[in-house]
């Protein structure tokens, strides 16, 4: 067996037999390992609550043939602790730690800018400067974005005319003009495109001074967007969905979407209910 460090972002946990947890993470190095945590779940564990969604730790490890085991985790910074108490910011969270796991499909394939995302977009909600909406849209633009699913924005998907957008086409790409405008594409206001330019450069004093039906315009489109292009539902957007605005869209209303992919239950699940 290979002894290796890490640290990395916990992104949820699994019952594992009596007392152990499968343990999920986003690790800056590894990329996205699946660990098992002997007997996290006895209450004289000595680091069951360091290894908790939302948290950030320094983990040492053996590698092993099927799952890694966790023999030393230390907390860098618990980013759940600021989370859970506040609804919007926690929900919002969730969906980062979901769409972080949907996006990183392969195990032990780097993604660092993935991980630093993470980090960034945890770090900033739990700052609590920014709405919590527009920092989960602009995780989810940029994320999109190093996955190589960036949508057009500033000019038109189809032809590349810049000015006079009258769309936005998901299968397309993003933004079209009126030329290229198809039957079914959504017509967002013209603040509601700069608004998700904004979040994409990090413009803040932009999207701060956003109104609101813009950015619940701006969040559908986003949702919307991102789980067509992962070709499953993102299952805690309905709780950001519940609380923040009208349902998202279903981008796959031919049945693609949904739940598809049968995500096993989880101890991520139980705690977002006792919130």
């Amino acid at each position: 067996m290979t002894l290796y460090r890490d640290e990395g972002i916990v992104l949820r946990t699994q019952k594992l037999g009596e007392a152990d947890r499968i343990v999920t993470v986003l690790t800056r190095r590894t990329g996205r390992i699946r660990a098992a945590a002997k007997g996290v779940r006895k209450t004289k564990s000595r680091f069951g609550a360091r290894l908790e969604p939302f948290t950030h730790v320094d983990l040492q490890l053996y590698e092993r043939r099927s799952l890694d085991l966790i023999t030393q985790a230390e907390t860098l910074r618990p980013y759940g602790q600021q989370l859970v108490a506040d609804y919007p910011r926690y929900t919002a969270g969730t969906v980062m730690l979901e769409t972080a796991e949907k996006l990183t499909a392969a195990e032990r394939e780097p993604a660092l800018r993935q991980f630093l995302l993470l980090v960034g977009g945890l770090r900033t909600l739990a700052e609590g400067a920014h709405d919590p909406r527009l920092v989960l849209d602009a995780f989810l633009l940029r994320s999109l974005s190093v996955a190589g699913w960036a949508p057009a924005i500033d000019e038109c998907c189809r032809c590349g005319a810049r000015g006079q957008l009258r769309g936005f086409a998901i299968p397309a790409g993003g933004a079209v003009c009126a030329r290229c405008r198809r039957p079914g594409a959504a017509t967002p206001a013209p603040p509601t495109f700069a608004l998700m330019l904004a979040l994409l450069r990090g413009d803040w004093e932009t999207a701060d001074r956003s109104e609101p039906r813009h950015r619940i315009e701006c969040s559908g489109l986003v949702a919307a967007y991102l789980q067509w292009h992962l070709e499953h539902g993102i299952r805690s957007l309905r709780h950001v969905a519940r609380e923040s605005c009208p349902p998202y869209p279903d981008p796959h209303p031919d049945g693609r979407g949904g739940d598809a992919g049968g995500a096993e239950a989880d101890d991520t699940t139980d705690h977002r209910e006792r919130v």
